[in-house]
């Protein structure tokens, strides 16, 4: 079996689907890797270190050329996939909500295209979810990053000359990426608050040493959609939450928003008139800013002031740490291919009744084969 790791296009991705660890890992199974020339260097990881690792290094052409199976991080189109055969197994980040055109071409080559966001959230594909690991990273950045743009320090300081106050820090938003996020500006010694429309979340953030600020007297309502992600909420739950976070989110320095809805555009949580209601210096960091943004005024890519406040909206977060991102990510997967290995074949044997294939499978034979994005 042949496994091809390919270049990200364009400067904003700089992580990579495959690191000389899992290179040696995947070779060690019994297949063959071929690694495009400069895959690694916004990783930090240079050619000479692929074929150390044992893999071919060449350009795409010849890398794609026989390939088995393809992985990426983001999605490729079709058309930097030169000379790739039908029925090859595509691997990546595939956005199949806001890219459907990509997938009807991947359907139109005769491609096997796997959407590793898509992961089912259960215990047995926990080591194979690129969402968690991802965005664990990027929850830890989101904090690195505000205390930059805020300008002052963290914890409180109490000393000869008088007292610094703690900084006070506002998640909103309680994933993977909220829980690090409360972690982090705890070490930090920032006085950390966070919300969640799960309610499950709420024993969570005080574990970790936060408060918990929730909407107490709206019955009925948990926010746990499948797989335990949020899900969209009534206009009593919104109005009562806006309530709340308007009179919390003025008494903040920081706000980190993290809050998204698989296959929909990221929730508005905080206004402009919220944004007002802040201190002049106070920083919010936007990570939804790529599905839309939680944050009104929020631009991709920049870093914004509106009222005085910093508005950070860094596309791509956890790429800001690639080395790291890339580590992670290039295990997830390697443990999906590793749980389908078929020792004897030397090959990945893929199931069409396995929850996580038909969880991450968008097309197959020609045709679009994914439950969400039929009818």
């Amino acid at each position: 079996m042949k496994i091809a790791v390919l270049k990200e296009a364009g400067g904003v991705e700089t992580r990579v689907a495959a690191t000389p660890e899992t290179v040696k890992k995947l070779m060690a199974l019994g297949a063959s890797v071929a690694v495009e020339t400069g895959a690694g260097f916004g990783a930090k990881i240079s050619d000479a270190d692929y074929a150390a690792a044992g893999a071919t290094v060449a350009p795409r052409a010849d890398v794609i050329a026989g390939a088995d199976m393809v992985l990426g991080v983001q999605g490729p189109a079709l058309a930097d996939l030169p000379g790739i055969k039908a029925g090859t197994i595509l691997a990546a980040i595939q956005s199949p909500f806001s890219d459907r055109a990509k997938i009807d071409a991947y359907a139109g080559a005769g491609l096997i295209a796997y959407a590793m966001e898509l992961m089912p959230r259960t215990t047995r594909a926990q080591s194979m979810d690129v969402l968690s690991s991802q965005s664990n990273l990027a929850g830890y950045k989101a904090v690195i990053d505000a205390g930059e743009a805020y300008g002052r320090a963290f914890p409180m300081m109490m000393t000869a000359a008088g007292t610094i106050s703690a900084a006070r820090v506002f998640i909103m938003g309680v994933g993977v990426a909220g829980l690090q996020a409360i972690a982090t500006a705890r070490r930090l010694g920032g006085l950390v608050s966070a919300t969640d429309v799960r309610a499950a979340t709420k024993e969570q953030i005080e574990s970790l040493g936060a408060k918990a600020i929730f909407v107490e007297k709206v019955a009925g309502i948990s926010g746990e959609g499948a797989g335990g992600y949020a899900t969209e909420m009534s206009d009593e739950y919104k109005a009562a939450q806006a309530e709340l976070v308007s009179s919390h989110i003025a008494k903040q320095d920081i706000v980190i928003t993290t809050a998204l809805i698989p296959g929909r555009p990221a929730p508005r949580l905080v206004t402009d008139a919220q944004v007002a209601s802040m201190r002049p210096g106070s920083v919010i960091v936007d990570l939804a800013v790529d599905s839309g943004g939680n944050v009104e005024g929020a631009v991709a890519g920049e870093i914004v002031e509106r009222h005085g406040v910093k508005i950070i909206g860094h596309k791509n977060p956890a790429s800001r740490l690639a080395p790291d991102a890339s580590a992670l990510y290039s295990r997830n997967l390697f443990n999906m291919i590793n749980a389908f290995w078929d020792k004897e074949a030397k090959a990945a044997v893929w199931p069409a009744d396995d929850d996580i294939v038909k969880g991450i499978k968008l097309t197959e034979g020609g045709a679009v084969v994914h439950e969400r994005l039929l009818g």
